[in-house]
């Protein structure tokens, strides 16, 4: 058979996989529709433009993912928000097809035996984790033991 991603299982795809840590801390926020409206109004309070940031609109809420320095700039415009601090942004940096069943939960299992909470977050190719800065060091050295290379 071919060595191709289909025909790879995902612990073979984890161990050519790199994680990236990204440097700046982040937040977590969810606004109310009314809330994220008024912010749309005002363009000064958006997200810096070469700043990484998320942003999800269901039928409850808004949420946006942040650096902090960007929650910072627009936390006034919304002071009823819900905000939850200190996270870093950790990168599963291999490119994944939708195809592959298993890679995010075979990730998740091993921090979740070491206790490590992580919220899950899946771009179009790369699949990234929000870890609290207290757990990083912890949840380094467990995907360290699996993976490629930790940048």
């Amino acid at each position: 058979m071919p060595d191709t991603q289909q025909n790879m299982d995902v612990v073979e795809l984890l161990r050519r996989t790199k994680v990236e840590i990204a440097p700046a801390a982040f937040v977590l926020v969810g606004v109310s529709h009314h809330d994220w409206a008024r912010l749309l109004e005002q363009p000064e309070l958006s997200p810096r433009a070469g700043a990484p940031f998320m942003l999800l609109r269901d039928k409850y809420e808004v949420t946006l993912l942040l650096e902090e320095a960007d929650w910072q700039t627009m936390r006034h415009a919304v002071r009823d928000a819900r905000a939850e601090a200190g996270f870093r942004l950790v990168t599963l940096d291999i490119e994944l097809g939708w195809h592959v069943v298993g890679y995010l939960a075979l990730v998740t299992e091993l921090l979740a035996r070491a206790g490590i909470s992580v919220g899950a977050l899946s771009a179009f190719s790369r699949d990234h984790l929000l870890i609290k800065q207290d757990d990083l060091g912890t949840a380094l050295r467990v995907l360290g033991e699996h993976v490629a290379e930790l940048c």
